[in-house]
């Protein structure tokens, strides 16, 4: 069987796969992040995801207990698949920091909408400053995690070793020893 070098489907396969390994990898850094900054800070866990789970699927957990478990089965499914636009960005051509900085854009800023959308949070012009900040930074770290997860697990294709085989062939110390 004789397998497409261009094939789109795969391509695309390819880039969710890595996008949802991404998003879970990034999921967990920004689980970490808010534990250690709930700590220091004393702030409880936001119950935003279930808000919005209960005005959009009608979702209403009865105890507290069922309330905590649903907010993260959510925080970690609304994280992991995230990365699935991480994987679609990647297709688009753009890497690196720059591909990381228009996911963190698409994440952080759909959160500022869709969350005062279904009054599971204040619009971001009547925030405190210092939990904007908070929020950017944890939104970041997902990003930032992301990013360097996809890239990670892209770096290994075939398009990939070739463009790095041509950089070595073209280093500027292979080129010094040619003329030696």
């Amino acid at each position: 069987m004789k397998i497409h070098q261009n094939n789109a489907l795969g391509e695309l396969g390819s880039a969710i796969g890595k996008g949802l390994l991404a998003g879970l990898a990034a999921t967990a850094a920004i689980t970490i992040s808010q534990m250690i900054e709930m700590q220091i800070t004393k702030r409880e866990p936001s119950d935003a995801q279930v808000k919005v789970a209960s005005q959009t699927v009608g979702v209403k957990p009865a105890t507290k207990d069922q309330k905590e478990q649903l907010s993260q089965e959510l925080h970690w499914a609304y994280g992991t698949t995230w990365g699935v636009a991480r994987g679609i960005i990647g297709l688009t051509g753009l890497k690196g920091w720059k591909a990381t900085a228009v996911h963190f854009a698409a994440i952080w800023g759909s959160s500022m909408i869709m969350l005062p959308m279904f009054n599971a949070a204040p619009p971001v012009y009547e925030e405190d400053p210092k939990a904007i900040a908070i929020d950017g930074f944890h939104h970041a770290v997902y990003a930032i995690t992301a990013g360097l997860t996809y890239d990670a697990l892209d770096a290994g294709s075939k398009k990939q070793r070739r463009l790095r085989k041509i950089a070595k062939k073209l280093s500027l110390k292979n080129l010094l020893k040619k003329v030696s």
